[in-house]
């Protein structure tokens, strides 16, 4: 059969702050928590749905770059990148310059702590 991927594990300074964040950006909830203060959202279903959840693991660590990872998020339903872009930046999220032209179809952002992501254009039905 394969694999599917069931979990992203993200290190994070604030646990809490990033969980806040992403279950706005994402319309994820809290799904559990871990003695080591991690935490975990994901969608109501929770863990072995069709999404992903994601882990927000606690390292005290700063971090020294960008990442060799990035969540890409699309558009859900009539909504729009320029919508959900600002919609983003309400929630927390701030614009990045990774050396991007300006004409690409997707928008380039951080989250609270620095983790880059990319708002794609083309949305994805709803489900």
């Amino acid at each position: 059969m394969g694999v599917r991927m069931s979990e992203l594990v993200l290190e994070s300074r604030d646990p809490q702050r990033l969980a806040d964040f992403w279950c706005e950006v994402l319309g994820f909830e809290i799904v559990g928590r871990e003695d080591d203060g991690g935490i975990e959202i994901g969608p109501a279903a929770g863990f072995g749905g069709l999404q992903p959840t994601i882990i927000l693991s606690p390292n005290a660590d700063p971090q020294r770059s960008r990442g060799r990872l990035h969540i890409d998020v699309s558009p859900v339903g009539d909504a729009t990148r320029s919508a959900e872009v600002e919609r983003i930046l309400r929630a927390g999220g701030r614009h990045a310059d990774v050396g991007q032209l300006g004409t690409e179809p997707w928008t380039v952002m951080q989250d609270p702590e620095g983790n880059v992501f990319c708002v794609l254009n083309t949305p994805i039905p709803v489900v």
